[in-house]
This record gives C-alpha cells, sequence and structure tokens, in this order.
C-alpha cells in the first residue's frame, strides 16, 4: 500500500467526520471526493465503517447526558420518552434500509451526478428554511414527543439518496415540524447514533468477505481522522447554529455541488 493511498484515506477520513453532523451530506462528499480522487473501496465499505469514527465522537461529547439517562431509565419519565422518541425515530430507516439496501448501494452510490443535484436541491431548501419566521413549539431535544420523532424519523429516509444528507432532512424536518434550530440540530445527533451505528453494523455483515488487511489500514487511518474531525464539529455546530443559522450550510452545498457538475462536465 503507498503513502498516497494512506493520505487519501486520512484526508477522506476528515472530510468524513467534518461533514457527518452537518447538513451538507457527508455520504456526498465523500463519494465525490472518492470518485475524483479515484479512490475505490470493495462495496464501498470504506466510507461506511469509517463513519464509527463520528459515532464515537459524539459519545464522547454526549457521554455524560447519555449516562444519566441511562441511570434513570427506570425511574424518570422524560428519559423513557428519549429513549422512545429516538427508537421510534429509528425504525423507518432501519426498515427501509435494510430492504433497500442494495439498490442504494450499487446504483445511488455509483451516480455522481444525482449527488450533486441533490447537493444543490438541498441547498436551495435550507436557504428557504432559514428565511422562515416560525414560532418554535419544541425548544428541547429530548423532550421531543414519540409522534414528532417518528415524522422526523420517515423524513430522515430521504437521505438514503446519497446528497441528501441525513442530518440535513432530521434538521429541515424538525424545523418544519416546530422545533427551535439548536433542538433540531441536537436531536439530529441522538438520531444519527442508532441511524449510523446500525449501517455501520449491516455492511459490515453484509461485505465482510471483502476486506483484506489493505483495507483494515486505510479504515483504521480513515476512523481516527473521522474522530477528530467530528469531536470538534459536534462540540461547536449548536453555538454556531444558534448564531448564524443554516444559511451558510446552503450556500456550501450549492457551491460543492456546482462544482462537482462542472468537473464532471469537464473530466467525467
Amino acid at each position: 500500500m503507498s503513502f498516497g493511498t494512506l493520505l487519501e484515506a486520512f484526508l477522506l477520513g476528515l472530510l468524513e467526520g467534518f461533514t457527518e453532523f452537518l447538513p451538507v451530506s457527508s455520504t456526498g462528499h465523500i463519494l465525490l471526493a472518492g470518485h475524483f480522487l479515484g479512490f475505490e473501496s470493495e462495496g464501498k465499505v470504506f466510507e461506511v465503517v469509517i463513519q464509527l469514527g463520528a459515532i464515537l465522537a459524539l459519545v464522547v461529547v454526549y457521554f455524560q447526558r447519555f449516562l444519566k439517562v441511562l441511570l434513570t431509565l427506570p425511574s424518570s419519565p422524560r428519559s423513557r420518552n428519549f429513549v422512545l422518541g429516538i427508537l421510534v425515530a429509528f425504525l423507518p430507516a432501519a426498515v427501509i434500509g435494510a430492504f433497500a439496501h442494495g439498490f442504494i448501494k450499487e446504483v445511488l452510490f455509483e451516480t455522481p451526478a444525482l449527488i450533486c443535484i441533490m447537493l444543490i436541491l438541498g441547498g436551495i431548501v435550507l436557504l428557504w428554511v432559514d428565511t422562515l419566521k416560525m414560532k418554535p413549539a419544541y425548544e428541547d431535544a429530548m423532550a421531543f414527543p414519540p409522534k414528532l420523532a417518528l415524522k422526523i424519523g420517515f423524513i430522515q429516509c430521504l437521505a438514503m439518496i446519497p446528497g441528501v444528507s441525513r442530518s440535513g432532512s432530521t434538521i429541515v424536518g424538525g424545523l418544519l415540524l416546530g422545533a427551535s434550530k439548536p433542538a433540531a440540530a441536537e436531536f439530529s445527533f441522538f438520531l444519527a447514533l442508532p441511524t449510523m451505528t446500525g449501517a455501520f453494523a449491516y455492511d459490515l455483515y453484509k461485505n465482510h468477505d471483502a476486506l483484506n488487511a489493505d483495507d483494515t489500514a486505510l479504515i483504521v487511518v480513515g476512523f481516527i481522522a473521522a474522530f477528530i474531525a467530528a469531536l470538534a464539529v459536534v462540540r461547536s455546530l449548536i453555538a454556531f447554529v444558534s448564531r448564524h443559522g443554516f444559511a451558510p450550510f446552503g450556500w456550501w452545498r450549492i457551491g460543492v455541488g456546482g462544482a462537482g457538475l462542472v468537473a464532471l462536465a469537464l473530466v467525467g
């Protein structure tokens, strides 16, 4: 394995960790970057498995809160409501993702033009949502009613189209259903835990035979880079969104998607 390949894995890991919890589509960024770098992963396992680094960063940042929920689950209605909300929000993606896994990985993941278009359309949606003057009905991400959580879970399924963004779909869904910007962003964090863990476990199960020693080394490098980058994002995103909203991410998506379409037209 060359140093150049390891460097590409590290850079892709940083990109994964930096974009995973932003509403810009980490999968879209990783797939586009891998396409133009010529980085190939058997079954796209690398792109999914390095998300585990981002998951670990989320657990580290919210460890005290998660531990409190676990310890108070038998006695606290708030803790039980939180766990129930996350579980029901996760179910749509678990069911639909399992049935559509082959189509998503073999068709949608292999269509860079579609990713670029989804990035642009998602950016336009973010810009529109950011201009809406809505009075939030839900300020606490840990107190979302299960019915609201389930609706957000169904909206999250749009992110099975690469370029849409898991965090972007859940955040926009939360905002349109009455959540405040910080609460929508934080609920997206919480829902990421079972969703990303489930995707990681399912992909590993489906593609473990395709892994080899070289893949393992690349995944370790990408994992470490994703953890470092995601740690910084999770610690700062809520404050950033409270001050600046989501418009910066909308323009980011449009810029990346537009540049990707131009590059595809020029170099394929």
